[in-house]
């Protein structure tokens, strides 16, 4: 069986690089394919005739927001999905074997100032081994990794036992309500993986995150007299310094050792500030909105109880919020925290195969943002696993690339895993 793999493994490498070309086209394809929120049909179209190539079994529908929004776990700003297509492909295993879901989202966030772009954000330009455009890194490189995956196990009539589940879903990047649709569709796993940019690092952890907005009250006065008012501007600076007193609470409490190379684990994100409506005039009233990070051995409800209590503290800073205490509001997108054991046997083959393929072994460590994975792990019953060959760094940034060698590195690992996994059926 040894020898048998390690056949496995060349005929692997060797598919993977005479496929490359074509690899990279199906990039470049879904990079070109502008894919922000409301804009994701014509990627889709693209998997869909992938998928559909591939022979695997392929359901596409319009997520039901009716049936979304009766669901806890929704988060979206959007109030309908049609023209917004989840598309799902199951390669059918012959029974007897573990299935496993792997999962990846095609929405892109905006591209923001094209001036700060070296290329145009979607044009899939190939330089020095990268690939450039928006959602090439965060996360199309990914999925690519993940079809090629199942397509050299296919080209090498390999019979998995157990099934595989291709998803590609919307809506992850404000809150996961295509990983929920698909959920609430029934499709679950004995395990999944998601791509989404690590850096190659594995990631069995993933910390959560809501999104929050204060109401800081002041009393209006004219600016030639702004000793007859309160500024609102100002109480706020006490709020945002009382925020980052938590912060620092909150992070003095983890000793997991996954979090050990990243500074803030969990942080709380002030994003956004707007306040007054007259340079002359004393502002009564600043709206603060920010990002506040759940440790994934909490659940939101605790987080949201800290924040709360704490807010309510702040009068022993100030007197003034007594009488005019915060306003506090939960809004917008969430992403739920997840977790699976690090002696997980997922975690211990993408291990292992990493090693073999890379020659080194791989980092395993918490996850800095929220994926879906808390979606697949704790609703969809899914134990789940961050892995994918972006660059977490250029996330959502001006002249995103990927570095194209750790796509097809990727996909082998994954289809390794996907042996171990899955089992295979021998002839």
């Amino acid at each position: 069986m040894a020898q048998k793999r390690k056949d496995f493994q060349a005929l692997i490498k060797k598919w993977l690089h005479a496929n490359k070309k074509s690899g990279i086209h199906l990039l470049q394809e879904l990079v070109r394919a502008k894919s922000t929120q409301g804009n994701e049909a014509a990627c889709q179209n693209i998997i869909i005739r992938t998928l559909t190539n591939m022979g695997l079994q392929v359901d596409v529908w319009d997520p039901d927001e009716n049936e979304l929004q009766k669901n806890p776990y929704f988060a979206s700003s959007r109030t309908e999905f049609k023209g917004s297509p989840n598309v799902v492909g199951r390669l059918k295993g012959t029974g007897g074997g573990r299935s496993i879901i792997l999962n990846g989202h095609v929405d892109v966030v905006p591209e923001g100032d094209r001036d700060q772009w070296t290329h145009d954000p979607y044009s899939g330009k190939v330089e020095n081994g990268k690939m450039y455009g928006r959602g090439v890194t965060d996360m199309k490189g990914g999925n690519v990794s993940l079809l090629l995956a199942i397509q050299v196990l296919q080209a090498l009539n390999v019979t998995l036992k157990g099934d595989v589940i291709f998803e590609s879903v919307i809506e992850e990047e404000s809150g996961g309500s295509g990983t929920l649709a698909s959920i609430l569709r029934g499709y679950k796993a004995d395990a999944a993986i998601i791509p989404e940019p690590t850096n190659m690092k594995i990631f069995p952890k993933q910390q959560g995150s809501m999104w929050f907005r204060l109401h800081v009250k002041g009393r209006s006065a004219h600016g030639g007299t702004r000793y007859e008012g309160v500024s609102a501007i100002e109480k706020s600076m006490f709020v945002v310094n009382h925020i980052r007193e938590l912060e620092n609470k909150r992070n003095e409490r983890i000793t997991d050792p996954l979090y050990k190379t990243i500074p803030i684990p969990i942080p709380i994100n002030i994003g956004k500030i707007e306040g007054g409506d007259w340079p002359s005039s004393v502002a009564d009233l600043v709206k603060i909105e920010g990002r506040m990070g759940v440790s994934p051995e909490e659940t939101m409800e605790e987080a949201k109880k800290e924040m709360e209590n704490w807010l309510q503290r702040i009068s022993e800073v100030d007197p003034w919020f007594e009488q005019y205490p915060l306003k506090l509001e939960w809004f917008g997108a969430r992403w739920l925290p997840g977790s699976i054991q690090t002696d997980h046997e997922l975690v211990a083959s993408l291990s292992r195969n990493y090693q073999s393929v890379l020659k080194k072994d791989p980092v395993i460590e918490a996850s800095p943002w929220g994926t879906d994975g808390g979606l697949l792990t704790n609703v969809g019953e899914t134990p789940s696993i961050v892995f994918g060959p972006g660059v977490t760094e250029k996330a959502h940034f001006p002249n995103e690339y990927i570095e194209l060698n750790k796509v097809f590195e990727t996909a082998e690992i994954i289809a390794l895993t996907l042996l171990d996994w899955c089992g295979i059926e021998l002839n």
